[in-house]
């Protein structure tokens, strides 16, 4: 298991206290990436980024990272307009690209054959990209084109939020060469190249798919791992991480997972408030005190959970991404 972790996210603008008002949108002022240490808990700042006005709302942005990916020697991370491609170990920008059509990132990782897949969570869609931005695929995670509501002709970088969303897709994968994309909205997994093949997640809206093995791990939001078979795409099982706690505090948002053989590093993050009920319903049924800002390790053959390491204090207020930082790491 990997005893130091690459974490990214975002850092809180507000207090929660004062962000209490707020709807739809977050509150983050700072993209950045924590480097912990697994051992001790302690974790130091390595990367962190300012989304430029060009490419950020004029009012109240977020600036965060979403889910990023690690391939070879590089880092790719995405705030909610720009891709950013950093080298590793010592987490130098090496490529930056924003696109007019780029609203609402989610996830980013780059192909076998050097292209990236890109979530775009706003208009609900995936893209293929070069990294001179040239588009190779679109996809739509719905039945219609995604310019059936959207135009080509709008920057909709500037554009605070293109909510509700249909799919609202969160991450993409790869199982053979086979490009998958999460749908938070619709509850499943579907391919991009033929969407009648379907992975069904029914307990609730997933956000990270992660292919380990011969299968494919997704959180839901509320507190599960559910891990399906690559080729029968049929759920093999479902983990409730909220059961190996000994109290019924609120774990928090639960999204950001790396597997490491039978253990798992899952992140929390604290829930905002959102004019969405339906989105966060599970948090009135029977939960009570958010615990905070975390990441937790779990042993998921002995349903065991071996640890938990606050984040808050370090600056991190969401967690995207949880990456191992291993020999690439800073030293």
């Amino acid at each position: 298991m990997a005893s130091e972790l690459y974490v990214v996210g975002g850092e809180q603008r507000a207090p929660r206290g004062v962000a209490a008002g707020v709807a739809d949108w977050y509150r983050f002022k700072r993209a950045i990436v924590l480097r912990v240490d697994t051992d001790s808990g302690s974790s130091r700042l390595v990367a962190e980024h300012v989304s430029p006005p060009e490419a950020r709302p004029a009012e109240d942005p977020a600036i965060l990272f979403k889910s990023s990916s690690l391939s070879g020697d590089r880092l790719y991370a995405c705030t909610q307009t720009e891709v950013l491609i950093y080298s590793l170990p010592d987490l130098e920008l090496i490529h930056y690209i924003s696109l007019p059509f780029f609203n609402d990132l989610h996830h980013v990782i780059a192909t076998p054959s050097g292209t990236l897949l890109i979530v775009i969570s706003g208009l609900d869609m995936v893209v293929e990209l070069r990294l001179d931005g040239t588009v190779v695929n679109e996809w739509s995670a719905i039945e219609t084109s995604p310019w059936e509501r959207f135009s080509r002709e709008v920057d909709y970088r500037p554009v605070a939020t293109t909510k509700p969303h249909a799919a609202h897709p969160n991450q993409v994968f790869l199982i053979g060469q086979e490009p998958w994309a999460t749908r938070f909205e619709k509850r499943d997994a579907i391919s991009l190249i033929d969407p009648s093949r379907r992975i069904d997640i029914a307990i609730e809206r997933p956000h990270d798919g992660v292919v380990y093995g011969t299968d494919v791990y997704f959180t839901t939001v509320d507190g599960h791992i559910v891990i399906a078979d690559t080729q029968t795409l049929q759920v093999r099982d479902v983990v409730d991480l909220a059961s190996m706690h000994p109290r019924a505090d609120l774990l928090g948002w639960t999204r950001g997972l790396y597997v490491d053989g039978n253990r798992a590093w899952v992140g929390f993050s604290r829930i905002r408030p959102t004019k969405i009920r339906e989105n966060v319903g599970w948090v009135l049924r029977g939960f009570r005190k958010d615990i905070g800002t975390h990441i937790g390790c779990y042993d998921l053959e002995a349903r065991k959970n071996i640890k938990q390491i606050l984040l808050e204090e370090a600056g991190l207020g969401a967690v995207f991404s949880i990456l191992p930082a291993g020999d690439r790491s800073i030293a």
